[in-house]
């Protein structure tokens, strides 16, 4: 017992190796607890050997190089014995110079004479074939190949040529832009009130960004068909014009307004006595902001019709475009045989989104052409029904005014009416809008009151000259247009005053049919002046 902790001398042998071959000296009378004082290979060192967890000198050491120490695989779990060889030492299987040693003391061959295989099977790459009962080969199962095509069939493959995407030729397109809210274009037709077809190309948004194109410009390109749609992947040219020559071009908002002073002469031919009082209660400019108050059934379609023919035979120069919002169809057909203009109409048979994209996109061409210097007039009937659809569409503000109008729905109509100007660079936007009252809603005077102050020349229809079927039914006590006289000459000017003057006092009534009584009498309102 006194010698527990003592190495004892090892018990004389013959057949003991030499020192350089002999094993580290240990604890004999525990072996199994020389692996956990780290002094030799005890059982724990076995368990950890066979296991690779990490017990043992020889095996940490190894291990360290390796990359696994004593968080090695297995460590902690169920470990197998290592084997031990006729001396009791471990057989280290991973050190080939451990088994050839033991085996040479056990008296054998060592062990690498034992293992090494015949020269015939340690060839670089291969791997010995296992040998049958009688010694024949057995045949290994080759994995099975993949089914290749033949060798001819491979070059046929190599020498045809790879074929290309097929993609229809480019083909010319023509429409006027419309963009939406995402930035997206298509080309509309004029036709069909640029409203949306199936037909319509596609502008996509990096074209429009490049080339600078502003909504309702009159747009030439080449467009491809890519996923059953037209798409367009070149600009010829815009309003005629190259790409970057219309880009250069001044934007509407951006035009110096300044008041009508190009008046419009309506008078046509002696008999037509509408447009003769026209031209001398409230005669009408390029870029008048003008608006006709009608009670139902007083006239105030036929006074555009006449208005439109007026304007085509004295000013054929000026850009006409009549828009029909909500209207009966019947009259709609009825413009587009009359009138020599473009006609744009959503009939009351439409929806009221349908409404809103005619009368903004054809406000946007109005802008584009007076950006190039044209004289452009907008005939429109009704603004009264174009703020109903307004007050349809637009998202509630939470607020109503009277009459169920919310209090956003006329901003929209008010941005449209308020476009009409006269530009100082060139060009001009006129718009003749019909406002409608009297007709039992509350929305619609409502309506025309917000309206009342924004336009610069004004016509008032009567019921009681209309009912009395005195036409034209105007009111030339509350009709006129402001700074006239940037109209009128001065000569012309003064003979005016003095015959509102003298009408200002009588009745509408009396006072318009003294004022057609007295241009029966003359050939032109010219002649009519002079004699005053």
């Amino acid at each position: 017992m006194d010698g527990e902790g003592q190495r004892p001398p090892a018990p004389p042998d013959t057949a003991q190796p030499a020192a350089a071959d002999a094993p580290e000296p240990g604890n004999a009378r525990y072996p199994q607890q020389q692996g956990v004082n780290g002094n030799g290979a005890g059982q724990y060192a076995q368990n950890q050997e066979a296991q690779g967890g990490g017990g043992g000198r020889r095996r940490f050491r190894r291990n360290r190089r390796g990359g696994r120490g004593r968080r090695g695989k297995g460590h902690g779990q169920n470990q197998v014995p290592a084997p031990l060889d006729a001396q009791g030492r471990i057989v280290d299987v991973e050190n080939d110079g451990g088994q050839e040693g033991a085996a040479e003391e056990a008296g054998g061959e060592p062990a690498s004479a034992q293992t090494q295989p015949p020269p015939s099977e340690q060839q670089a790459g291969t791997e010995a074939v296992p040998q049958t009962a009688e010694g024949a080969p057995q045949q290994q199962q080759q994995p099975p190949q993949q089914n290749r095509p033949p060798q001819q069939h491979r070059q046929q493959q190599q020498q045809r040529p790879q074929q290309q995407p097929r993609h229809e030729p480019a083909q010319p397109v023509e429409g006027v832009l419309d963009v939406d809210h995402r930035g997206n274009g298509r080309l509309r037709n004029p036709k069909y009130n640029f409203l949306p077809q199936g037909d319509d190309a596609d502008v996509p948004r990096h074209i429009i960004d490049r080339d600078h194109l502003r909504p309702g410009v009159l747009l030439t390109g080449q467009a491809v068909r890519r996923n059953g749609r037209l798409q367009v992947i070149k600009t010829d040219s815009v309003e005629g014009l190259p790409p970057q020559d219309a880009a250069r071009r001044t934007a509407f908002q951006n035009l110096t307004v300044i008041d009508p002073d190009d008046r419009v002469v309506l008078e046509t031919t002696s008999k037509e006595l509408l447009t003769r009082v026209i031209d001398i209660v409230a005669p009408i400019g390029l870029g008048q902001r003008m608006l006709i108050v009608a009670p139902p059934k007083t006239g105030k379609t036929i006074m555009l019709q006449k208005i439109c023919h007026a304007i085509t035979q004295n000013r054929p120069e000026v850009q006409q475009m009549v828009l029909l919002v909500d209207e009966r169809p019947e009259e709609v057909t009825d413009f587009r045989r009359t009138v020599k203009a473009d006609v744009f109409a959503s009939s009351s048979d439409r929806p009221t989104d349908e409404h809103i994209h005619v009368a903004e996109v054809v406000l946007e061409r109005a802008k584009r052409l007076v950006e190039g210097g044209k004289d452009v007039v907008i005939l429109l009937d009704s603004i009264t029904r174009l703020s109903r659809a307004y007050n349809k569409e637009v998202e509630s503000s939470g607020r109503t005014l009277s009459g169920g109008i919310d209090s956003r729905a006329l901003e929209r109509p008010k941005r449209f009416f308020g476009a009409a100007r006269n530009a100082e660079e060139g060009g001009s936007l006129t718009i003749v809008a019909t406002a409608l009252i009297d007709t039992g809603s509350r929305m619609d005077e409502v309506i025309f009151e917000e309206f009342k102050g924004t336009g610069n020349s004004e016509i008032n229809l009567d019921r009681q000259l209309a009912e009395k079927r005195i036409f034209p039914a105007i009111n030339i006590q509350t009709s006129g247009t402001r700074k006239e006289e940037k109209l009128f000459s001065q000569h012309e000017y003064e003979k005016v005053k003095k015959l509102r003057g003298a009408l200002f006092a009588l009745k509408p009534v009396e006072a318009m049919e003294r004022l057609l009584k007295s241009l029966n009498e003359f050939r032109s309102n010219a002649e009519f002046l002079d004699a005053i």
